[in-house]
């Protein structure tokens, strides 16, 4: 047998190997999926419930979130003093989520994702990146957004423009 004919004999053999090897992975995503999406909900939820421990305790140490307000780019422990306040009263805010895209790395430790929400200003949009440690997903980046029309675009340029 040439070199050539046993080539061509084991290719099959390799593309098998490498459908088996892409049907497994899938298996494992949807899970990380899955627990990624609910501590999304959690953190959620815990704003909803003014429960600020857990709140704070989904997030990484070295976490960043992003408002709506240009000026609104808060490390964790400035955040946490910023909502405080809130979540003493006993409402901090509720959003709801209505779509939402989740993506794993390769090595399905670090995760991004958007999200439409359902919020008090109308529908937002936020995004950004978890990474698991050890067996914890925590969110180490968060941006809150406005979502505008496309036929509101102008209108609201000129609001900003002229304040």
């Amino acid at each position: 047998m040439t070199q050539k004919t046993l080539f061509w004999l084991l290719i099959p053999l390799l593309v098998s190997c490498e459908i088996h090897f892409q049907t497994e992975s899938p298996n494992e995503k949807p899970e990380a999926v899955n627990k990624i999406g609910q501590t999304l909900d959690r953190w959620h939820q815990a704003a909803a419930d003014a429960d600020f421990n857990t709140y704070f305790d989904l997030l990484s140490d070295d976490a960043v979130f992003v408002g709506t307000d240009a000026s609104e780019v808060w490390d964790k422990t400035s955040f946490m003093k910023f909502a405080k306040p809130f979540f003493d009263k006993g409402k901090a805010w509720n959003f709801k989520k209505i779509k939402r895209h989740i993506h794993l790395s390769d090595t399905q430790n670090l995760a991004w994702f958007d999200e439409t929400l359902d919020t008090w200003m109308g529908v937002c949009r936020g995004s950004g990146v978890l990474q698991k440690t050890d067996t914890v997903w925590r969110i180490k980046h968060y941006v809150l957004s406005l979502t505008i029309p496309n036929d509101k675009m102008k209108e609201v340029m000129s609001v900003i423009r002229n304040k």
